[in-house]
């Protein structure tokens, strides 16, 4: 059995740092996950400011700040809560060899999500706003006797909506500005393309799911439709993507949105071709590789729209 609390020399320096079970609390905020969520909270921000204004730190005091409640107390506290009521023992997204959830996980999740909603009030009102709505749709995702995570479709909804729209536009909200359709169909296209995501970072969990008796979305549909959902959902988060640089007159750099297309591409056909034969390791290497899909995105909306 591994050692949960000597898994790497980085967790031994943690557990060193912070004995007893002070490092399995951080362990559970999954900091690993917070560069990709910061980097997806941050578009937001450049997009309403553009390159130009973020060149000249517009409104960086308060999307600062929005970026911490937004990715350690909203995010890493939703993802501890998941940890008090799922009690995995196999790897977790963005955590390998989880510890045992230390005994105080479910206050200290708690407490850190309220007192993200208290920050989030010295922001702008839409900010704190879509704070609340998030903070309950963590409470209705993780906790019983709801615990949407465990029903297939709601937990999808979910997570394309908070994830894929609405934490972009928490850093947006963050800058006092309104939104315009162009630039709201832009935060919307993340909506599909997260639904197409959300399915294949179950695919690695599979068994362990279904002992556990979660009926998560991907295995309610199966892997195959999942992957070709997947495939759909992306086609339709880059028709946004085109339709958003036709209303914004993005000209000759929408060509620039071929290569994130292409990325996600070459992700899913492969993986859609020999899902039947890949083993939990592949599905979660194919996880990873949508991950990077997603980044390559982030990076092409940057140049196409914020300009």
């Amino acid at each position: 059995m591994t050692d949960t609390r000597t898994f790497s020399p980085w967790r031994r320096w943690g557990y060193r740092l912070l004995p007893g079970d002070g490092f399995s609390y951080i362990l559970h905020l999954r900091p690993a996950e917070w560069p990709i969520m910061a980097a997806h909270t941050t578009l937001g921000y450049v997009l309403a400011v553009g390159v130009g204004g973020l060149g000249r730190g517009e409104k960086l005091l308060p999307v600062l700040l929005a970026l911490l409640v937004w990715v350690v107390f909203l995010n890493g506290g939703t993802l501890a809560l998941n940890s008090v009521f799922d009690k995995d023992e196999g790897d977790i997204g963005y955590l390998h060899a989880p510890p045992p959830p230390p005994r105080h996980l479910l206050a200290f999740s708690v407490a850190l999500l309220a007192a993200g909603q208290a920050l989030a009030l010295a922001l702008p009102a839409a900010f704190a706003a879509v704070y609340a709505v998030c903070l309950v749709l963590s409470v209705l995702y993780s906790v019983p006797p709801f615990r949407f995570k465990a029903v297939a479709g709601v937990d999808w909804v979910i997570n394309m909506w908070g994830f894929g729209t609405l934490t972009p536009y928490a850093a947006w909200a963050a800058t006092g500005r309104p939104l315009d359709w162009g630039h709201a169909l832009v935060l919307l296209a993340f909506c599909p393309l997260f639904a197409g995501l959300y399915p294949l970072t179950q695919l690695y969990q599979f068994e362990e799911d279904r002992r556990r008796g979660d009926r998560t979305f991907a295995l309610i549909v199966g892997m195959r439709r999942a992957l070709a959902g997947a495939v759909v959902c992306t086609l339709a988060a880059f028709a946004l993507f085109g339709w958003a640089a036709a209303l914004l007159g993005a000209g000759r750099w929408t060509v620039a949105l071929a290569v994130p297309l292409a990325a996600w591409l070459a992700v899913l056909i492969p993986w859609y071709r020999g899902h039947a034969g890949w083993t939990p390791a592949q599905h979660q290497r194919g996880m990873y590789r949508a991950l990077a899909a997603w980044a390559v995105t982030d990076l092409a909306v940057v140049l196409v729209f914020a300009r």
